[in-house]
């Protein structure tokens, strides 16, 4: 871990060209993904009211990321990680496009809805693990902790702007038109990812012929087999997926809940700031981190930082009061993208380079798919105990989990 121990200077991955260029397509295009989910969720629930359909666009959309991530991964390894991610833009401007053709002409049905959000899902597959190969190829390993949580500040942006974009569009143009219009909000990563815009490594095309002989398959087999050595990679990969399982994102899903116990019964300033606190506090901590060049991506820091998360994420779930609720949802912004970023980083450092494609993409698995099921613990347990026991029990069981994980980490060491 020497390459990310040593003091790094601020936003130390801006000084690549080719990363600032990739940092500004990856956020608009995040931007236009979340964009496209509000203005498809909107109409799939004016025109069919079903939850059982809702619930397939949320499980549509992780799913893939649980079943796929690896053999995308390994696949990038063996292929041009820039053409992979170009082919999940344009998958993204198919869906854009086949949604708004079909509301204009109305001819959407359920079965229909199901395959475009099913497809829209496989198009982020093709995207999330080769871009973290594509990174790892511009910045290199010595600035690979700042571009990766520099991206996911960049994620963060599209998520908050996303939403405030689809509304505009469909004010502006209706659901068809502004659906179609979005598609076009992918052609500028699309178009920076046609050549390299970034130094290339002298051995990256040898070593994707040699690659290419062995199948995509053979290879998520291998990264299964090797990462059984590496303590490092299991417990992060680990980690991830305790937290992605656990909790993820779906405490989101169910703030209108937390907000009606508040008294905010209204969408409103107040509101608003309880769905912004998270993402504010995710920017802090890339402003502060990156600016100062501070927390290394160490094992032990990205558990303690998840601790944190863990301990914020539950103060929330309990508290009444409103302004320490704001405090608390900072704190977990902050801590989620620290011990997030952190355990990306060193399972990308850690892993071989001719298995590092097919590893990320387990990582990506455990991190974004297991997303499909975090909703069970939050969410139907807050039909059996309430929404803020449930959240709380599901983070003092990640902070088990963290412990365990410790625990674990300690004793294979001594």
């Amino acid at each position: 871990m020497t390459a990310v121990a040593a003091r790094q200077p601020a936003f130390a991955a801006l000084q690549h060209r080719g990363y600032r260029g990739f940092l500004l397509g990856n956020a608009v295009a995040m931007m236009a993904d979340n964009t496209e989910h509000v203005i498809s969720y909107w109409v799939l629930h004016q025109k069919f009211h079903s939850p059982a359909l809702g619930a397939f666009a949320v499980i549509s959309h992780w799913l893939p990321y649980l079943l796929l991530s690896g053999y995308a991964g390994a696949l990038a390894d063996r292929s041009n990680p820039r053409r992979m991610i170009q082919c999940g833009m344009v998958l993204f401007m198919a869906v854009s496009v086949a949604w708004g053709a079909l509301l204009l002409h109305g001819t959407l049905h359920t079965w229909q809805a199901w395959i475009l959000l099913a497809l829209h899902g496989i198009a982020g597959v093709l995207w999330i693990a080769p871009a973290q190969l594509l990174i790892h190829e511009i910045v290199g390993p010595e600035h690979l902790q700042s571009a990766v949580r520099l991206g996911a500040s960049a994620r963060y942006l599209g998520m908050l702007a996303g939403p405030a974009i689809g509304n505009l569009l469909m004010v502006a143009f209706g659901p068809a038109h502004g659906i179609l219009a979005n598609a076009l909000v992918y052609l500028p990563m699309l178009l920076w990812l046609h050549k390299p815009r970034y130094a290339e490594r002298a051995d990256s095309a040898a070593r994707r012929r040699q690659l290419l002989l062995a199948s995509s398959l053979a290879g998520v087999a291998q990264s299964w087999r090797s990462i059984r050595g590496n303590r490092q990679i299991i417990a992060m990969t680990l980690l991830a997926g305790c937290a992605s399982l656990l909790i993820g994102n779906a405490y989101q899903a169910q703030m209108p809940g937390f907000a009606d116990d508040l008294g905010f019964r209204n969408a409103g300033a107040a509101y608003a700031a309880l769905l912004a606190a998270d993402a504010t506090g995710a920017f802090i901590a890339v402003l502060v981190l990156e600016s100062r060049g501070l927390l290394p991506a160490t094992p032990g820091a990205a558990l303690l930082l998840a601790a944190g998360w863990c301990l914020a994420i539950g103060g929330f779930a309990l508290s009444h009061n409103y302004l320490l609720i704001l405090a608390l949802l900072l704190a977990a912004g902050f801590f989620e993208l620290s011990f997030s970023a952190m355990a990306q980083t060193i399972v990308q450092l850690q892993a071989p380079e001719t298995q590092r494609g097919a590893i990320v993409g387990l990582f990506v698995s455990a991190s974004l798919g297991l997303r499909t099921f975090s909703g069970v613990s939050v969410g139907l347990g807050g039909v059996l105990v309430g929404i803020h026991y449930s959240l709380a029990l599901s983070a003092a069981a990640l902070l088990l989990c963290v412990g365990s994980i410790a625990r674990w980490s300690r004793a294979v060491r001594s």
